[in-house]
């Protein structure tokens, strides 16, 4: 009995989600412990590099995206991107247990979205055509329709980080994850042309004397830093049952839009089951945005928070105003 190559590329995504979605608990507790003992993420630490527990997260992450990789190559990105909410689904069970952040009994119908527009998708996933060559890839990457949606990633990126991140990341999810989901959908292009030189050179049509080839592992390479350093900083700030489905909405969504560019993954499918996908994948937003609107919002941290909104004179009398409140106290006793 022989497997279709949508069904290697489903097998794959639904363990990717398992793996990458017990990757976001492990490492928030390793975020965590790392803040209670030096500087956090969130203010630009790197202390959470000394942690075992955040490296046993990011080695899960690594399996995750390792399957979530060979999955890219099988099946197109409109089928393996969506099933992405499976591990929205592990991450909010698990941070209900193991990080005491409550699921509330609507977040169990925010799951059972997730999986009802999951299985929508499936059903009507396009089965997709692998190019030939590297060289084929880059064409697809270059043709201007494709051009126009990079230049629009690398200005919204340089407007994120030169002036939105310094005056809103902290206060702002979306801000810290929009970088990460903007460079994720040039990171799954990337990644997906890597996929299919690997997989051409190994049924014996070597792609590796490309330099194509090894322009897809440059891009891939950065973004994946890039991402990496962002969902931290996201993940040390806010409540990680938030940062899962918000990350997951607008990653998937970008990643759509890039495949449906470069790919032309809905060329040749029909009108009704192009339909029939977006109305999957609204179903799964649907259950990310109840995941998010029943979750308990993280208590934002006092520990090196005045620091950002207070300064000069008003941080010196807030400081007077405490010495006057603790004297007062000791006067009273």
């Amino acid at each position: 009995m022989t497997i279709s190559e949508n069904s290697k590329g489903l097998i794959l995504a639904m363990a990717s989600s398992a793996f990458i979605g017990s990757s976001f608990i492990l490492k928030k507790k390793g975020l965590k412990r790392a803040g209670a003992t030096g500087a956090r993420a969130g203010v630009g630490g790197y202390t959470y590099l000394l942690e075992p527990l955040w490296w046993a997260g990011m080695i899960t992450m690594i399996i995750g995206e390792i399957a979530n990789f060979v999955a890219y190559i099988y099946a197109p990105a409109v089928l393996v991107t969506p099933l992405g909410a499976l591990s929205i689904i592990v991450s909010a069970v698990l941070a209900h247990f193991l990080l005491k952040e409550r699921l509330q009994k609507m977040g169990v119908v925010g799951c059972l979205s997730c999986i009802v527009g999951s299985v929508i998708i499936v059903i009507h996933a396009p089965q997709e055509h692998t190019p030939d060559s590297v060289e084929e890839i880059w064409d697809l990457a270059t043709q201007p329709a494709f051009l126009v949606y990079i230049a629009a990633i690398a200005s919204l990126v340089l407007a994120l980080m030169l002036y939105f991140e310094p005056r809103y990341g902290h206060v702002n999810i979306l801000v810290y994850l929009g970088i990460c989901s903007l460079m994720g959908s040039l990171t799954v292009m990337s990644i997906k042309a890597i996929g299919i030189a690997i997989r051409l050179t190994l049924e014996g049509i070597s792609q590796v004397a490309y330099p194509q080839t090894w322009l897809f592992v440059t891009v891939a390479v950065v973004c994946v830093i890039t991402q990496l350093n962002y969902l931290n900083k996201a993940l040390d700030t806010f409540n990680a049952a938030l940062v899962s489905p918000v990350y997951y909405a607008m990653f998937t969504t970008l990643t759509i839009i890039a495949s449906a560019i470069m790919f032309k993954d809905w060329s040749g499918q029909n009108a009704s089951t192009i339909v029939s996908e977006l109305c999957g994948f609204v179903t799964v937003l649907s259950g990310t945005i109840i995941l998010h609107s029943t979750r308990e919002q993280q208590p934002v941290s006092s520990q090196g928070s005045v620091a950002w909104y207070i300064s000069g004179d008003s941080m010196k009398s807030f400081e007077e105003h405490l010495i006057t409140i603790s004297n007062s106290h000791y006067t009273e006793e």
